[in-house]
């Protein structure tokens, strides 16, 4: 467990070097993580370990969200003074998340179909 939770360290560390040193717009995480799926990509599979570490991390994610439970309490005078920017940004990106999720499912099993169909012919 402490090498899985080392090496996921060790790419976000990565990720924030290259972003702050190239000035990318992207959080350092989000980079040091696609930098860990290429890097499981190149490998072509993923090591006992960090399947095993991974697993542990993901049956725990729901404590990933108490700092953020407790952030929102610490300021919740501001939410309660712009609930109204804030419900319409949660309705919408929850709408437009759904409407990309069904048109791209429905363009891959299009295509999935389309590529069933070459194969029988």
């Amino acid at each position: 467990m402490i090498n899985t939770l080392s090496l996921l360290l060790l790419y976000q560390l990565v990720g924030e070097l290259l972003v702050r040193a190239l000035g990318l717009p992207i959080p350092g995480p989000v980079l040091g993580m696609a930098l860990l799926f290429l890097t499981l990509l190149i490998r072509g599979r993923v090591g006992d370990e960090l399947k095993t570490g991974a697993g542990a991390l993901l049956q725990h994610l729901s404590l990933l969200f108490v700092p953020a439970g407790a952030g929102v309490m610490l300021h919740l005078q501001r939410v309660a003074d712009e609930w109204l920017p804030i419900t319409v940004a949660l309705l919408v990106s929850t709408f437009a998340g759904m409407a990309v999720t069904g048109l791209v499912l429905k363009a891959m099993t299009g295509k999935a179909a389309a590529d069933a169909g070459e194969d029988k012919a």
